[in-house]
This record gives C-alpha cells, structure tokens and sequence, in this order.
C-alpha cells in the first residue's frame, strides 16, 4: 500500500527558504515520478515541479523556476522540495504525489495516484 508523509512546511519570511520533504512508506520511489503541487485559498491546485520516473527530466512552473528544486534520496525513500527566495504568493498547501514510470511532460494532478496530506507554506512578514 502506497503512503506518503509530506512535511517541512511552515511559516517563514519573504525570501526566506524551506525544505519540504515527502517520505514514502509501502513501496520504493526508484521507478516512481514525484511532483509537487499546492493549492492556496480560493485556487485551484497547480502543479509546481515535477521528476520523471526513468530518465529524469525535470518541471518546473514558471513561477518557481530557479528559485525551486525537485530532488529524490533514493536510499532515504524520500523526495525533497528545496524552495528559496520565499514570495507571498508561494504560500498554500503543498501535496507530494506520485506515479510509477511516468513521464512529467505535461503532467496534471489526474496523472498521479497517491497523495500526501499535505502541509503549509506560509510566506509573510
């Protein structure tokens, strides 16, 4: 049974940084694509990064492009998303979520099968 723990949220600063983690549990993310979307209040969920599962291409939305990093522990089982330079508007629910062997061109959250719960990403001063 696919599980996932997402953690690392918080409340921080504009500009500050956070690391999100996603710890799997039941299975093993080696041939697993990984992404990362969030929902604020109001919105819908948007996708915000992606890994692919075989040859590890990566997506990212424009908004977080070189400020954001997707990665993957596979030993840990774990997956991470580094998020720097902190903006007001990054603040939301970010979910982890994943789909074996699957290829992030394009992805969109009815791709993806487990989820985590959640956790949240507070950007303020």
């Amino acid at each position: 049974q696919e599980k996932l723990v997402d953690s690392g949220g918080g409340l921080v600063r504009p500009g500050g940084s956070l690391r999100l983690s996603c710890a799997a549990s039941g299975f093993s993310l080696e041939y697993y694509a990984i992404a990362w979307f969030r929902q604020a209040p109001g919105k819908e969920r948007e996708g915000v990064s992606c890994l692919s599962a075989n040859d590890g291409g990566i997506e990212y939305a424009d908004s977080v492009k070189g400020r954001f990093t997707i990665s993957k522990d596979n030993a840990k089982n774990t997956a991470f998303l580094q998020m720097n330079s902190l903006l007001p508007e990054d603040t939301g629910r970010y979910y982890c979520t994943v789909r074996q062997f699957l290829r992030c061109s394009g992805y969109a959250a009815q791709d993806f099968g487990s989820w985590g719960q959640g956790t949240q990403v507070t950007v303020s001063s």
